[in-house]
């Protein structure tokens, strides 16, 4: 098979070397000529034979779009366009609109396995209609993992990325789940080695996984996480796992919880918890901090200070049941 691929950055260029190993033609795109195989999209398209098929690994968003309509503009009737990236997928229904206009196929496919891809193969959840799925199924079947599992044709057009969006949802809230029991077990000072726990869930139990892999190679690596700042950004497609549990009317509380928690990590003063402090010295006379205290938050502590309400109502008063 002979397929061209734009975007050749981590997992571009690793799927490139994947499907040259398992024996196909790849002739890759990028804006970077050092990685290039052609000096332009155009360049690209003309090296391919037909039915060309040309696999997109470029940025969500505008990047995608932009790339997808220059294609459009390139291909001819039984070609097929598939985006590998990470795009929404109400963005895979315009895509696959603009591109029926000129009778070329459109393929959406959510990749997961980041670096890691090259030697152990990417999950594969694509999308489309069953006869341009069928011209890409060589990359398919090199790219995926060895073994029964690990690609899947999800549905029409969008179900490939709606897969991997959920995906990724799913995977915000068991990352959410391993930090806080990691930082528990950090806190209550009962445990001797925190990473050797974690180890130990590697191997017979139900919670064991590739992530919980990851995470004891991070604490190898760094036993405390001292070097690692507290600060998880969020790639849009947890917000979207979100925002189609609200449409569909799917609580998704962990999901939502875990994606709320990377918001407060980018604060340092949460504004939120001023307008709590502030109301709970107002109804209860509970202390007010210019500075948050080390090793705790007890009121009273050394460094609090006191509104007239809280003075009013006595620094040592007990708190009404209810108060919060």
């Amino acid at each position: 098979m002979d397929i061209g691929l734009v975007g050749l950055g981590k997992m571009g260029g690793n799927m490139r070397e994947r499907m040259r190993r398992a024996g196909l033609t790849v002739v890759g795109y990028d804006r970077n000529p050092d990685v290039s195989d052609a000096d332009s999209l155009e360049a690209l398209v003309d090296a391919l034979p037909s039915p060309k098929v040309v696999w997109v690994m470029v940025p969500a968003g505008e990047p995608t779009r932009a790339t997808i309509k220059e294609l459009g503009a390139l291909l001819g009737e039984g070609d097929v366009v598939v985006d590998g990236g990470n795009s929404r997928w109400t963005d895979d229904i315009a895509n696959a609109e603009l591109l029926a206009e000129k009778k070329v196929g459109y393929v959406d496919c959510g990749v997961s396995g980041g670096v890691w891809g090259l030697e152990n193969g990417y999950a594969l959840m694509y999308g489309g209609d069953p006869d341009d799925i069928a011209k890409v199924q060589p990359a398919f079947d090199a790219l995926k993992p060895e073994g029964d599992f690990g690609s899947v044709h999800a549905g029409k057009v969008g179900a490939g990325h709606f897969s991997k969006m959920v995906h990724n949802g799913i995977e915000y809230a068991i990352m959410q789940a391993y930090a806080e029991g990691w930082e528990l077990l950090e806190a209550a000072d009962l445990t001797d080695n925190v990473t050797e726990v974690f180890r130990s869930w590697r191997e017979g139990t139900v919670i064991r996984s590739w992530l919980l892999d990851l995470m004891v190679s991070a604490l190898d690596d760094d036993p405390g996480l001292s070097k690692i700042a507290g600060y998880a950004e969020d790639s849009g497609e947890g917000r979207w796992t979100v925002e189609a549990g609200i449409e569909h009317a799917v609580a998704t509380p962990a999901i939502t919880a875990a994606l709320y928690a990377r918001f407060v990590s980018r604060q340092d003063d949460s504004p939120t918890m001023k307008a709590v402090a502030a109301m709970r010295n107002q109804f209860g006379g509970h202390a007010v901090r210019a500075t948050a205290p080390k090793g705790g938050d007890a009121e009273g502590s050394a460094g609090a200070e006191q509104s007239e309400t809280a003075k009013k109502a006595g620094a040592g008063s007990d708190r009404e049941p209810g108060e919060s």
